[in-house]
């Protein structure tokens, strides 16, 4: 029973070996499952879903930041880890529709459609906010691309609604606690949420949302290095030493302005052929979709308070010239709405910073918006953005990132943003 343990330690000694021989080993890796159920996210994902488990296999490589680095921003965040890692989920998802109203012309069929395996790459975060001699506990936040063996088709899976596209944006969270079992190694449970979908950039579009609890063994030849250690301003003097990431950067009171250029395929169009043509014509339950364009500027009042984080209100105006179409899709189905490419909204905005990379959010409230009577249904009065960006200083620091924008967590458009920041003296 020893051998395995001891194979393991011989194999992470010598990934650690790869760091540099100067300072602590800050190299390593987790191993973990999760049994998991999807999420339904609303009344109409309710009536056609059936079995909704899933089981997941997870492998991180971490890589730690240690008091030896001098880095006042991984202080600020009591020295995360970073990681490379994969997830492979085995899912036992299907759906089949049954004869009711709410699916119009649709004929029923008789097979059950499948969401099918999915396997993902990404990149994580994880902030250690507890530390102790056995105890540890953490909170984690990541992004990558995922790929879907199966995806929605009009022959043999016409019920899955949830990913239309083998290609697929992934998103993670997750708080978890590890116990100390040796000086290298740990017992890590804790509670995972995962999210995949296109970002509206083919349909169906309704993404796969699952939750779960996660169990798995960690090791982390660096933990003696940090476990005393904080989040604490005084830890690095962020003056003093070039890595602080303050100097130069905005700080107090700034305004950026941000344009962003996206696209997405139309949900009128997927509801129009799925339950609105009869079966036989030309687009019936069609997986083929034309692409959109889509256009933001927003323009914020940011204070940033800490080296770490940045808050404040904006003004987004959305341009769509795809209203047009939604206009003659809602009058061929005999709806008489006001419809607009215009929409506008205000917003409260976070950005919470890691050296030159930051991680920008947004809840906002439309003041004004008229996209037809889909947008009515589904749409909420507010959205939600989230994205990533990256600065470059000799650029005056401007940024450019990458955004996802939602009405309750189902993806409007995707767009590629480009933010200029102006200093407020």
């Amino acid at each position: 029973m020893s051998a395995l343990p001891s194979a393991l330690s011989a194999s992470a000694t010598t990934l650690t070996s790869a760091g540099d021989s100067a300072t602590a080993p800050r190299y390593g890796f987790v191993l973990s499952a999760t049994p998991s159920q999807l999420i339904s996210m609303d009344k109409y994902q309710r009536k056609y879903q059936r079995h909704k488990s899933s089981v997941s296999l997870e492998f991180q490589l971490n890589r730690a930041t240690l008091p030896s680095d001098s880095d006042a921003f991984a202080a600020d965040y009591g020295y995360p880890t970073f990681s490379l890692g994969m997830r492979y989920s085995i899912n036992d998802v299907t759906m089949r529709r049954t004869s009711d109203p709410a699916w119009g012309l649709a004929e029923m069929v008789d097979y059950d459609s499948r969401l099918g395996n999915q396997i993902s790459a990404y990149l994580l975060f994880t902030r250690p906010f507890f530390r102790h001699k056995r105890w540890s506990a953490d909170y984690s936040l990541g992004t990558g691309i995922g790929y879907s063996h199966l995806k929605y088709n009009p022959v043999d899976n016409v019920d899955n609604e949830l990913i239309g596209s083998r290609f697929l944006i992934y998103f993670a969270a997750g708080f978890h606690a590890t116990y100390r079992i040796a000086s290298q190694w740990g017992i890590r449970a804790g509670a995972d949420y995962y999210h995949l979908s296109n970002g509206a950039l083919n349909r169906p579009n309704k993404g796969a949302n699952f939750i779960g609890a996660s169990i798995g063994v960690q090791y982390f030849p660096y933990y003696d290095e940090v476990r005393d250690k904080g989040a604490n301003e005084n830890d690095v003097a962020p003056r003093r030493h070039p890595r602080s990431g303050i100097e130069g950067a905005m700080q107090g009171l700034f305004s950026r302005v941000t344009v962003g250029v996206g696209g997405k395929v139309l949900n009128e169009e997927w509801q129009h052929t799925q339950f609105r043509t009869r079966p036989g014509d030309p687009g019936y339950r069609t997986n083929r979709f034309h692409f959109y364009t889509a256009y933001s500027l927003s323009a914020d009042l940011m204070y940033r308070y800490a080296r770490r984080w940045a808050s404040g209100i904006g003004a987004d105006v959305f341009y769509g010239p795809y209203a047009s179409r939604v206009e003659e899709i809602d009058t061929a189905d005999g709806i008489s709405t006001s419809h607009s490419p215009w929409s506008v909204g205000i917003s409260a905005k976070h950005s919470v910073y890691y050296h030159r990379l930051s991680l920008d959010g947004a809840v906002g409230v439309y003041l004004y918006r008229h996209m037809g009577a889909n947008a009515e249904i589904i749409e909420k009065p507010y959205y939600e953005r989230i994205g990533l960006s990256y600065s470059f200083p000799f650029l005056g620091g401007v940024s450019l990132g990458a955004s996802v924008k939602a009405h309750l967590t189902k993806a409007d458009f995707t767009e590629l943003t480009l933010s200029v920041p102006i200093r407020i003296k």
